[in-house]
């Protein structure tokens, strides 16, 4: 981990940090803003990001943390929350909690035909284990980088 920056630290416009690009395959993208980042390095254990989500569009595949929870307010627009075998509506004002351990995947979907924007807050944890029920495979940070295996490869040893 980096040093923790010298306190104290001064607000930061939001407006001048600028978006970043993420996308994994054509059905997960979106554009965010971090927040955490340009405030206090790349290293430091809370996220806080801005993110937009284009219609059509799927924020990740989805997952659940063992050790990691994640917070979701809806600042505009609308989208889908999968969770675990349920689906949710949510929309500006709207608020979703996922708890450390919650064995139940969570994605967002944008279904409707406008940017959704949100602001994500999530732990990061150098120890982090995350699980993707739909594709069978598991990430594991303290291995140094997130390194994803399948867990149908198995082996008799």
């Amino acid at each position: 981990m980096s040093k923790v920056p010298v306190f104290p630290l001064r607000p930061i416009p939001s407006r001048e940090v600028a978006w970043e690009e993420f996308s994994e395959a054509p059905r997960f993208a979106s554009r965010y803003r971090h927040l955490s980042r340009a405030a206090l390095g790349d290293d430091y254990r809370v996220g806080v990001v801005i993110e937009e989500l284009a219609p059509g569009k799927q924020s990740s595949p989805r997952h659940y943390h063992i050790f990691e929870e994640e917070h979701v307010f809806v600042l505009e627009g609308a989208l889908t929350l999968r969770l675990g075998a349920a689906s949710y509506e949510m929309k500006a004002g709207d608020y979703v909690c996922f708890p450390a351990g919650q064995k139940a995947g969570h994605c967002l979907i944008n279904t409707s035909s406008a940017v959704c924007r949100y602001v994500l807050v999530g732990e990061r944890n150098p120890n982090e284990v995350v699980v993707y029920p739909d594709s069978n495979k598991v990430l594991l940070r303290p291995l140094g980088r997130d390194a994803v295996f399948d867990l149908g490869a198995t082996r008799d040893y």
